[in-house]
C-alpha cells in the first residue's frame, strides 16, 4: 500500500537561479503568478528540508505552509548579493523548521512542569489538610472531660469494644457508653463548627 503524497513533494524544479531571483522580485510587488512559479521550483526542496528538521508529517505540512507564506510577505527581503533564490528560501525553512521544533519542545517542557507542580501542589495540600485535621481534633478531644476522652481514645484509637473500655477503666459498662456519647457529641460539634 503506498503512502498518500504530500502537496509539496510532486513539483520539480523548472527554473534557473537567475530566473528564480527574477520570479522573487516580481512576488515583492504582489505578482500572483510569479509566486506560482517560485512555489513551483522550490516547493520540494523546501518540503524535504522541513521534513528533515521536524520528521512529523503534518507539522512538515504547517512549516512548509508557513515557510511559503513569508516568501510571499518578505520576498523583498531577498538580496541576490548575499546568495542564491534557492538559498534564501531554504534559510526560510530550516529556521521556520527549528523554531517549531524548539516551540513544540518548551511547549512539551511546559506540560511536563505543570503536570509535575500540580501532583507537587497535590501532595502538599493533602499534607498541609491532614495536619490540620489533626490538630482540630486534638483540640476538641480537649474540651472533653477525662473519662469521656479515655473512653473514646480507647474505643476509636485502640480498637477496643465497649465492655473492654468499661473493664480497663473499673467503670460499669453503662457509664461508658453515655460518657462515649456525650463525648462523641461534643466531638461532633466541636469539629463541625470549624468547617
Amino acid at each position: 500500500m503506498s503512502q498518500p503524497r504530500s502537496p509539496w513533494a510532486g513539483t520539480r524544479p523548472r527554473t534557473d537561479g537567475a530566473d528564480l531571483a527574477t520570479l522573487l522580485a516580481r512576488v515583492a510587488v504582489g505578482d500572483q503568478a510569479a509566486f506560482e512559479a517560485v512555489y513551483d521550483h522550490v516547493a520540494a526542496p523546501v518540503f524535504g528540508t522541513v521534513r528533515r528538521v521536524v520528521r512529523d508529517p503534518g507539522l512538515t505540512e504547517e512549516v512548509t505552509q508557513e515557510v511559503f507564506v513569508e516568501v510571499w510577505r518578505g520576498a523583498s527581503r531577498f538580496d541576490a548579493g548575499k546568495g542564491s533564490p534557492l538559498a534564501w528560501v531554504a534559510t526560510i525553512a530550516h529556521r521556520r523548521a527549528v523554531d517549531r521544533v524548539r516551540s513544540e519542545q518548551r511547549s512539551a517542557d511546559r506540560d511536563r512542569r505543570a503536570a509535575s507542580s500540580m501532583i507537587a501542589y497535590d501532595d502538599v495540600a493533602e499534607i498541609v489538610e491532614d495536619k490540620l485535621d489533626r490538630e482540630r481534633v486534638r483540640r476538641c478531644m480537649g474540651t472533653l472531660t477525662g473519662l469521656q476522652r479515655e473512653a473514646v481514645t480507647l474505643a476509636y484509637y485502640g480498637g477496643y469494644t465497649y465492655r473492654e473500655v468499661a473493664g480497663l477503666l473499673g467503670v460499669p459498662a453503662g457509664t461508658v457508653s453515655t460518657r462515649m456519647r456525650d463525648g462523641l457529641i461534643r466531638l461532633r460539634d466541636c469539629l463541625g463548627a470549624g468547617r
